[in-house]
């Protein structure tokens, strides 16, 4: 690139930067100076100019904590602007400041991973790959609705504690990122499934299946043992499709555990046994169980067709897959 984009004016290279010479506008940064150095536009005294130290850049910042800055009465030499340039120059600076404003909320969530992360004990690192995360979130709009930035940045540091080894209670973090238990393990679900990372960090309640089936009364080992392995049959084809991505992981294993009755013989448990059995583990209710439930057994058919859930599991551990 040998001319501005926005002015066609001359680029001059100095230091690190690539910047134009008529309306001062950064063009290509090569590199990120950590030290100190001089200024050329810092406070000037009569031995030359002052010395500023550079903040470290930090993963935990909106842009690793580099900004913009506009002015628009003169160009990077000291000269006035033209009325073409300035209503150029405005219309980035409206533009920066709608991206500003659209990444402060980021900003005060990055800063409540930190402050979570503090709070429970986890190392720099860690905090640092939940930053990532909610990152990767806000990219892909995570945030909105019953997703709120405080429940996402709990759920992006329950996943990276638990990848780096550091699981911790998920009602403690909730509770440090003023947000609920159940708002908590949602958030790490819909990261895992929305942000595509279903292999690289396991699932925050992994147990989930298990703790849901321990909660009934009344079922024979036998029934339990089948909606089990049909269960986490369910629950993984859920991470894939997706089913429920915004929704906790006990709620779709109750979802799971309904679908798994349906698609086996005999109709052992009711949709109100399924929502109560569940809440005992996370807050669910009889309508997040028959909607999700509907949309596995539909996600289950599409995929296998009318095939038993006893023959799927059985191709799969001789390693032939169907559908």
């Amino acid at each position: 690139m040998s001319e501005c984009p926005e002015c066609k004016g001359q680029l001059v290279a100095g230091g690190i930067e690539t910047v134009c010479d008529d309306c001062g506008l950064v063009v290509r940064t090569d590199d990120i100076d950590q030290g100190v150095s001089p200024s050329a536009h810092g406070p000037r005294r009569r031995g030359g100019p002052v010395e500023w130290a550079v903040e470290p850049t930090t993963v935990f910042r909106v842009g690793q904590g580099l900004g913009s800055q506009f002015n628009l009465g003169t160009d990077g030499r000291g000269r006035p602007l033209s009325a073409e340039k300035k209503r150029r120059l405005g219309r980035l600076r409206r533009l920066d400041k709608r991206m500003e404003a659209r990444d402060r909320r980021l900003n005060e969530a990055l800063r409540d991973v930190q402050s979570v992360g503090e709070n429970v004990g986890l190392p720099t690192y860690v905090c640092a790959d939940a930053g990532i995360l909610v990152k990767q979130a806000a990219e892909r709009r995570l945030p909105g609705g019953r997703m709120a930035w405080e429940s996402l940045a709990a759920g992006a540091v329950l996943l990276a504690a638990r990848r780096a080894g550091f699981p911790r209670e998920t009602e403690v973090v909730a509770e440090y990122a003023k947000s609920t238990h159940e708002r908590a393990c949602a958030a790490a679900r819909k990261i895992r499934i929305e942000c595509e990372v279903v292999n690289e960090y396991a699932p925050v309640q992994g147990e989930a299946l298990d703790d849901v089936l321990a909660e009934f009364d009344g079922l024979d080992v036998e029934t339990v043992l089948e909606f089990a392995r049909v269960g986490r049959h369910l629950l993984e084809l859920a991470d894939v499709e997706p089913v429920g991505p915004g929704t906790s992981r006990v709620a779709v294993a109750g979802a799971a555990v309904y679908a798994a009755d349906r698609l086996t013989d005999g109709k052992t448990v009711t949709q109100a046994e399924v929502a109560e059995a569940a809440s005992r583990v996370c807050p669910t209710s009889k309508g997040v169980v028959a909607r999700y439930s509907r949309e596995l057994h539909d996600a289950y058919e599409a995929r296998y067709g009318r095939a038993a859930p006893a023959v799927v599991l059985k191709h799969e551990r001789d390693g032939v897959r169907l559908g």
